[in-house]
C-alpha cells in the first residue's frame, strides 16, 4: 500500500452529544489504508477536544467547515483527503472502496442514507442519490475524497458559510469526473426530525435554488440556522 493512503479530515465543534460515538468510530477507521485522522476543531468550548486529543492529532483552526478543511487538508500527508463529518457512520469498508474503486478516479463520493429508517427518510435518501448521480455533485455528508494533489490544484473549499461542498464539487467536474460509490454512508436525520421533512425539502431546494441564483452565501447561513 505503500504511496496510496488516505487521510480522514474531521471538522468538529462542540461535538460533546456524540462524542462517544464519534471516537468509537475514529478507532475502527484506523488500518492499512488509513496514513492519519485529522481532527480539526474550530473553537469548541464543551470540553469534547480535549477529550479527542487523547487519541488522536487535533489541530485549531478558525471557525467555518471550510476553514476547516482546508486547515486539516494543509497538515495531511496522504496521498487522498477524505472529508468526513462528525455525524457520518462510516467503516474500513468504505475506506477501502474509495481506495480500490477510486484508484482510476481523482475523486469521488458515496451514497448516502439518513439514520431514521421510516419511508419518507428513505425516500429523501434515495433522491439525494440520484441528484447526485446526475448532477456530479455531492454535499459533505457523502463523505467526498479526493486526491491530494488535485485538492491542491483546485485550490481547496472556498471559504463559504454554507454550500462550500457544493461549490467545491462544481469545480471538481471541470476537471473530471467523480466516481460514484453504491456503498452507503449513514448520517444522521435530526435536522429532518427536528423541523419536519417537508419544511427541510422545501428549505434546501430554497437554498440550492438561491445559491445558483448567486444569493451571499451569509445569507444562505442565516436562512439554514
Amino acid at each position: 500500500m505503500s504511496g496510496f493512503n488516505v487521510s480522514i479530515i474531521v471538522p468538529v465543534l462542540n461535538e460533546a452529544a456524540q462524542l462517544k460515538k464519534l471516537m468509537n468510530q475514529l478507532r475502527l477507521l484506523k488500518d492499512e489504508w488509513v496514513k492519519e485522522i485529522i481532527i480539526v476543531d474550530g473553537g469548541s468550548t464543551d470540553g469534547s477536544t480535549e477529550t479527542l486529543a487523547k487519541e488522536f492529532t487535533v489541530i485549531q483552526s478558525e471557525k467555518g467547515r471550510a476553514k476547516q478543511m482546508n486547515t486539516g487538508a494543509q497538515h495531511a500527508t496522504g496521498t487522498w483527503l477524505l472529508f468526513l463529518h462528525a455525524d457520518t457512520q462510516i467503516s474500513q469498508g468504505h475506506i477501502q472502496a474509495a481506495m480500490s474503486e477510486g484508484a482510476m478516479h481523482s475523486w469521488g463520493r458515496f451514497n448516502v442514507k439518513l439514520s431514521n429508517g421510516a419511508w419518507p427518510y428513505r425516500m429523501i435518501s434515495f433522491f439525494i442519490n440520484i441528484r447526485s448521480r446526475l448532477t456530479s455533485v455531492a454535499t459533505g455528508d457523502q463523505c467526498i475524497f479526493v486526491r491530494k494533489k488535485v485538492f491542491d490544484e483546485m485550490g481547496g473549499y472556498a471559504d463559504l458559510a454554507l454550500m462550500e461542498d457544493v461549490e467545491f464539487c462544481k469545480r471538481l467536474r471541470t476537471h473530471s469526473k467523480p466516481v460514484n460509490l453504491e456503498k452507503t454512508v449513514t448520517t444522521s436525520s435530526r435536522r429532518w426530525e427536528q423541523f419536519g421533512v417537508c419544511k427541510t425539502i422545501v428549505l434546501m431546494w430554497k437554498l440550492r435554488l438561491y445559491f445558483w441564483c448567486g444569493v451571499h452565501p451569509d445569507r444562505l447561513a442565516r436562512l439554514y440556522k
